[in-house]
């Protein structure tokens, strides 16, 4: 239940497994990573978290909240930007249609670099 209510309490909608481990050892919480693991895979399967998998091997999980978004994630500093667009959703609906096909599911994760100098997301070696 600490998992489900970090989740919902954090600023951050993207964390990794990793993340929520740290933060609830940092909260005083006496739990292992694989357990973290467990408790979110558990959660994906029941519907209350999404999982994506970002280029580079990054998994994040956000909480699922019934709308569709999709991402845009920067390579240089990994900041994810959510965003919706009716055009984007209508044009694979129609590109689907025309090629007679069903969508089941689907999502839409852009790659690119924010423009943003000394962008504060940015990590340093």
């Amino acid at each position: 239940m600490r998992v489900l209510q970090l989740l919902e309490e954090t600023d951050r909608r993207h964390l990794s497994a990793e993340d929520v481990y740290k933060a609830l050892l940092a909260s005083g919480e006496d739990v292992g990573l694989a357990t973290v693991y467990r408790v979110l895979t558990q959660f994906e399967t029941a519907g209350i978290v999404t999982r994506h998998h970002f280029e580079g091997g990054l998994s994040v999980f956000e909480l699922n909240k019934g709308n569709h978004h999709d991402h845009l994630l920067c390579v240089r500093c990994g900041k994810i930007f959510e965003f919706v667009s009716e055009e984007i959703e209508q044009k694979q609906k129609e590109i689907a249609e025309g090629l007679d096909f069903n969508i089941t599911d689907h999502c839409l994760y852009i790659y690119g670099m924010c423009r943003k100098e000394n962008c504060e997301h940015e990590v340093h070696d």
